[in-house]
């Protein structure tokens, strides 16, 4: 009698864990409804606007190898499950997106969901493109049709391992942290915010880079709502600056103005583009329209900052003779003074001043040490390389002496982002060697 019961209890149990288990089956392998319907006609007015759209996104910069064939995939990066790879997007129907209906290319640039309820890795920033508007997707889909050129080059395999390479967690992933509907236009503000406010959380993707992620590799806030947006985060062996009011490690020193020209030129009197930026800037907001990038200038200084994450505002203070009797003090003499000058200022606009830089103001040191070892990518602004580099100091300085000069550079001219050590110099310099075995940045942007 006893067992009867248990085994009647067993039955009732089960069926609650199977619907369950059924409901979850359902939920992480089904193909979410798209809004969008219909083919996209080759209108050249559209395949125009979806170019601009791609560049708004930076398509390019993932989704191509730097000497490959635009959106033909292929580029390698790392996670830290393991390394995947940028899949081929041109039209081509063997080995790209050829076949794809709008509702297809919908669910997969907004949502994340390829055909056949495959779930992307969120490497594809959908949690950012979730808020494109209707229209531009329906831009970008006819551009992708009707305005690349087909390449059959074949997708690589990821090399995570299983069962991280399982992909139906990615569902409850997204059901945690993607937003499910495009932006809201905030009524409370004038055309021009929205409109940068679009760009920062949509296409441009910007909270990619410049927000802190959680455990779970979210980003901890998707919009101004949230205080960690946009507040500077490490990512591929750099640190993405604060992109808020912030007047040491943001922006807050920097008018509209100079956001544009950063924007459009690659530099203002404050800086110029290295790191991952040089790529976004590069491929993407140097061809934004003024009227967008004046947008995304108000937006980025609507944005406050946080005196106590930030500390005392930043003052200039001329360098006492004493201070260069360090071995630090003398290796800046030595490699950085002619470009940068002896009094930090550099030669603004064409060599960046240290003094009062973010990289020199900034807790994490990851930017500083970076640009040291490898030095910057080449700035291309309409065309035209430019002619100014920092060059690399991988072969000329050991682990202590790169510690000691950007120890100096940190603690001058009012500078306090603190002291830099040899041993995270020597790591760093392991993990951005394309020869390491166990690189972190498998391809150096």
């Amino acid at each position: 009698m006893h067992n009867r019961r248990l085994a009647t209890a067993a039955r009732w149990l089960a069926l609650p864990c199977l619907a369950a288990a059924g409901l979850l089956a359902w939920y992480v392998t089904r193909e979410p409804a798209s809004p969008l319907a219909g083919e996209a006609p080759p209108d050249a007015a559209l395949v125009s606007r979806g170019e601009y759209v791609a560049r708004l996104s930076d398509c390019v910069a993932c989704h191509s190898l730097p000497a490959g064939k635009p959106f033909a995939g292929g580029l390698e990066m790392a996670t830290p499950l393991g390394s995947i790879h940028a899949t081929n997007i041109t039209p081509d129907r063997q080995t790209g997106i050829g076949t794809y209906s709008l509702a297809d290319f919908d669910r997969a640039v907004r949502q994340g969901v390829a055909p056949g309820g495959r779930r992307l890795y969120p490497a594809m920033p959908y949690p950012s493109y979730a808020k494109l508007s209707d229209d531009d997707v329906r831009a970008l889909y006819a551009f992708f049709m009707h305005g690349v050129p087909p390449v059959n080059q074949a997708n690589l395999q990821s090399d995570i391992p299983w069962p991280l390479n399982l992909r139906w967690p990615i569902a409850l992933w997204n059901g945690l942290f993607s937003p499910t509907t495009p932006y809201a236009v905030k009524p409370a503000q004038d055309a021009l915010w929205n409109r940068g406010a679009y760009i920062v959380q949509g296409p441009g993707h910007c909270g990619s880079c410049h927000t802190p992620r959680g455990l779970a590799f979210n980003e901890k806030a998707l919009d101004e709502r949230g205080a960690p947006f946009l507040a500077g985060a490490l990512l591929d062996g750099w640190y993405a600056p604060s992109l808020r009011g912030d007047h040491n490690t943001g922006l807050g020193r920097w008018s509209e103005a100079d956001i544009v020209q950063f924007l459009k030129t690659g530099r203002n009197q404050h800086a110029v583009v290295f790191g991952s930026m040089t790529e976004a800037f590069n491929n993407s907001t140097q061809f934004m329209n003024d009227e967008d990038l004046t947008a995304i200038a108000r937006y980025l200084k609507s944005l406050p900052g946080d005196r106590e994450r930030d500390g005392a505002p930043w003052q200039y203070q001329a360098l006492p003779a004493t201070h260069l009797d360090t071995p630090g003090a003398q290796t800046y003499l030595t490699h950085c003074a002619s470009c940068h000058g002896l009094d930090g200022k550099g030669q603004p606009e064409w060599m960046p001043p240290l003094a009062g830089a973010t990289s020199a103001l900034a807790k994490e040191d990851a930017s500083a040490i970076n640009i040291t070892l490898n030095g910057s990518q080449r700035v291309v602004a309409q065309g035209q390389p430019d002619a100014y580099r920092m060059p690399a100091f991988r072969e000329q300085l050991s682990d202590r002496q790169i510690a000691d000069v950007l120890t100096f550079m940190r603690s001058a001219w009012g500078n306090r982002g603190g002291a830099v050590q040899a041993q995270a110099v020597a790591k760093l310099r392991e993990h951005t060697d394309p020869a390491s075995s166990s690189p972190i940045i498998l391809h150096m942007r």
